[in-house]
């Protein structure tokens, strides 16, 4: 059965566990990270020696990174549904992924553990404003591509 190892508080679980529930694959999740701590023990970084989550573990495959594990999922389990046809499309679907990890997540990182993890007298208002704006910038990009299409890579739904 395939297994998805991390706590359902991360995003990058979030991700993969969507793409699960698109899909309708049968699957156990287990809670690691965060306060379930087992990250940092032996066996998990034997699977994923980054100590993070998510991980999924399928017979003898173990994957880690969570776009290369939606990647996995929708070409295994959702080809010509979630993961696109077209070559082009499906890079394009690639690319916004990508740059969810690459531009966004950089920027939102800070703003929310500036005003969600971090208790009001203890928050770094000038830092909590830079991100702020540059989450702004990289969300008018976003909204400039759907400004264009109907959603993010293309105009039909597929897993990025």
């Amino acid at each position: 059965m395939l297994k998805i190892w991390g706590r359902n508080t991360s995003i990058n679980v979030q991700k993969v566990m969507w793409a699960i529930g698109e899909l309708g694959i049968a699957h156990e999740r287990i809670n690691v990270g965060g306060a379930f701590g087992k990250n940092n023990e032996p066996a998990y970084l034997a699977m994923n020696p980054n100590g993070l989550v998510p991980t999924l573990e399928e017979d003898d495959f173990i994957l880690w990174e969570s776009n290369a594990i939606v990647r996995y999922l929708a070409a295994k389990y959702g080809a010509g549904t979630l993961e696109p046809k077209d070559p082009r499309a499906r890079a394009s679907a690639g690319r916004w992924m990508d740059w969810q990890l690459s531009v966004t997540a950089p920027t939102i990182h800070p703003l929310f553990w500036g005003l969600v993890r971090t208790p009001p007298e203890k928050r770094d208002q000038a830092k909590i404003n830079d991100a702020r704006d540059k989450t702004t910038a990289t969300m008018k990009i976003l909204d400039a591509q759907l400004g264009k299409t109907a959603f993010v890579a293309c105009d039909g739904f597929a897993l990025k």
